[in-house]
C-alpha cells in the first residue's frame, strides 16, 4: 500500500486518549512534553490533529472556547505543532484553515512566536499586544507587600468566577473550576473581606507557572506573586502583558529574567474583551 499524501490525511478531533501522542509531538519539536498542560487543554478544549500513517501525529492544536456553550463568544488557539519530519509542507496552514472554518464567526485569539506570526498574519490574524515570558527563582527583596493574601477555599469559587468574567470579558467557568485540581496553589487577595484578585501556580515540568494572575492593581499582583513564590522551591514562570511595565520591572528585580516575547493576536475582533489593566498574566499562553 502506498503511503497517502499529507494533503489526503483527514483532520480529526483529539481526545485525552491522544495525550501521550501530543506530548511526543511537543518533544519532537524540541518543546517540553508538558503532559499536565496537555491534559487540561484536551479536557477543557477541542483538540484537532492528523494521524501519521507511520505512528504518532503529523500535527496537533487545541482550541479553548469561552462564553455560552452553544455559541461561544471567543476561542483561544494554542499548542499548534507540526512534526519536524513534516515541517514546511503547508500542514500547519491546512490545520489552521480547518479551525477557522470550524469556528465560523467566533472571534479568535492566540499567542504567536516570532516564527509562527507570519503564518497567522497571512491567515488574517492581527497583532494587538505582546506578552513577555519571565522565568527564574523568585528572590524576596524590599518591603513586604501590604495586601493580604490567603489560600482560596471552596466558598471563594463563585466570587472568583464572577471576578474572572468581569476582567476577562467572557465566561471561563469550565476552565477556572478545574484550577483547584490542576494547580498546586490557588490564592486570593483581600481587602476588608472582599476579594480583589486571585492567582494560581501550576506545575509544568520543573517549574511552577503563575497564571491566571488577576488583580485590582500592581501592588495586589505583587502580593499574589510573592505569596505563591513563598510556597515553592521551583523556578517560577509567567507571561506578563507588556503594558504592565511596573510589574515586569519588579519581577525582574526579584529574580525572574525575560526569556521570550510573544505577540498576542486576534481574528474577528480588534482586541481582547475585558479589562486589561487587571489582567496581568494568562492561565497559559495556549488558552487565555
Amino acid at each position: 500500500m502506498p503511503t497517502p499524501s499529507l494533503a489526503a490525511l483527514p483532520i480529526r478531533r483529539l481526545t485525552l486518549r491522544d495525550l501521550t501522542a501530543c506530548a511526543d509531538l511537543s518533544e519532537d519539536r524540541g518543546w517540553p512534553r508538558e503532559e499536565h498542560k496537555w491534559g487540561l487543554l484536551l479536557a477543557a478544549g477541542k483538540g484537532y490533529g492528523i494521524d501519521d500513517p507511520h505512528g504518532g501525529l503529523v500535527t496537533a492544536c487545541v482550541v479553548t472556547e469561552y462564553g455560552p456553550y452553544s455559541e461561544p463568544d471567543l476561542g483561544a488557539i494554542g499548542m499548534v505543532l507540526v512534526a519536524e519530519r513534516h515541517a514546511r509542507q503547508g500542514i500547519g496552514r491546512r490545520l489552521m484553515r480547518h479551525i477557522l472554518s470550524a469556528m465560523g464567526t467566533t472571534p479568535l485569539t492566540l499567542h504567536a512566536t516570532p516564527y509562527g506570526r507570519p503564518l497567522y498574519e497571512e491567515l488574517g490574524f492581527k497583532p494587538t499586544g505582546r506578552a513577555e515570558m519571565l522565568q527564574g527563582h523568585f528572590t524576596p527583596a524590599g518591603p513586604a507587600p501590604t495586601v493580604s493574601t490567603r489560600p482560596a477555599t471552596a466558598e471563594d469559587l463563585a466570587t472568583i468566577l464572577r471576578l474572572d468574567e468581569e476582567v476577562l470579558g467572557t465566561d471561563r467557568t469550565h476552565l477556572i473550576t478545574r484550577l483547584p485540581a490542576f494547580a498546586d496553589q490557588l490564592r486570593v487577595a483581600e481587602e476588608s473581606g472582599r476579594i480583589i484578585g486571585y492567582a494560581a501556580a501550576w506545575p509544568n515540568m520543573n517549574t511552577h507557572v503563575v497564571g491566571p494572575l488577576i488583580a485590582r492593581d500592581t501592588e495586589t499582583a505583587q502580593a499574589l506573586l510573592t505569596s505563591l513564590a513563598a510556597a515553592t522551591d521551583r523556578p517560577l514562570r509567567t507571561d506578563i502583558d507588556v503594558r504592565h511595565e511596573e510589574l515586569r520591572a519588579w519581577a525582574t528585580e526579584h529574580g525572574l529574567a525575560p526569556v521570550g516575547l510573544n505577540s498576542v493576536m486576534t481574528y474577528g475582533i480588534p482586541e481582547l474583551p475585558g479589562d486589561w489593566s487587571r489582567r496581568f498574566a494568562p492561565l497559559t499562553v495556549a488558552a487565555l
